[in-house]
């Protein structure tokens, strides 16, 4: 397990930090809470972002704890802007993955100075089926069932019936490890992403995107993935055929398609001339 530093951003956004080069600002997915990360949660952060302390200094940066109903992802995004210049002297690279990839959408388009680059895994301009599951999930934990919420979560992110069914599993036994703190924040942003549709507002985006999915995500699905990034003016989308949801955000695939893109120099066609190092095409 890699070591990293941990803290907390000016309005309470914990963070971790690891490995050494240019900075990457790496937003996670979708959480039960917004404290900083222990245990099983946060070897498997780690876990994510261990592939790129090798060249990267990393930021691992999620939500601020304490939301409140009705909170926005522009809010969302409005905390990670005004911290950021307190930690990065211009523009930085930002990767999304999933619910992150909402919010780090929606910082390109609110304060398109702050991203150099912007890399969406797993993640687009609005949710596709997951939105009913995300709905379901919800009203399941206001319900008084949260483990059956997270079930379903978890089996949402495979590609076939039998890694379903072994991550609806896995998500009803690990379930009683994240609710400790509740899930007042999960809620929150859960009811924000539910109301996220930024598809008029897509041609706004001035910076070179990356979207990086699979053809079986349960959450978005191929086709959203490719209109997100027909959409931006400097898009490019790469599809993984037979991969779910967690396939894209946990496969070394992505790691190296998304290296590679925030790493190739700018020109006056990229990201058009840029090739995939996989060989997936858009």
């Amino acid at each position: 397990m890699i070591a990293a530093q941990e803290g907390t951003w000016n309005s309470g956004m914990p963070y971790l930090r690891a490995g050494t080069g240019p900075p990457l600002l790496f937003m996670p997915g979708l959480s039960n809470h917004h404290r900083p990360p222990r245990g099983f949660d946060r070897r498997t952060q780690l876990g994510q972002i261990a592939p790129w302390t090798t060249t990267r200094r990393v930021w691992w940066v999620n939500r601020r704890p304490g939301l409140q109903p009705g909170t926005t992802m522009a809010d969302l995004a409005r905390d990670y802007a005004e911290a950021m210049p307190d930690h990065f002297p211009g523009p930085v690279d930002v990767l999304g993955v999933s619910t992150g990839g909402s919010v780090a959408l929606q910082l390109a388009l609110d304060h398109p100075a702050l991203v150099r680059r912007l890399v969406l895994v797993a993640s687009a301009h609005r949710l596709g089926p997951g939105r009913e599951v995300q709905r379901r999930a919800a009203a399941a934990v206001r319900e008084g069932h949260p483990r059956r919420a997270m079930a379903e979560l978890a089996a949402t992110t495979g590609a076939r019936w039998w890694s379903r069914r072994l991550l609806w599993t896995l998500g009803w036994l690990l379930e009683p490890s994240g609710a400790r703190h509740g899930y007042d924040d999960f809620l929150a942003v859960a009811e924000a992403e539910d109301r996220f549709d930024v598809t008029a507002r897509l041609p706004e985006v001035s910076c070179p995107v990356l979207v990086v999915g699979g053809d079986r995500d349960g959450f978005y699905g191929a086709a959203l993935f490719r209109e997100a990034a027909a959409a931006v003016p400097r898009g490019r989308a790469l599809v993984h055929p037979g991969v779910g949801h967690l396939g894209v955000i946990a496969g070394e695939r992505s790691v190296r398609d998304a290296s590679s893109f925030l790493d190739t120099p700018d020109a006056p066609d990229f990201p058009g001339n840029w090739r995939a190092p996989s060989g997936t095409a858009g």
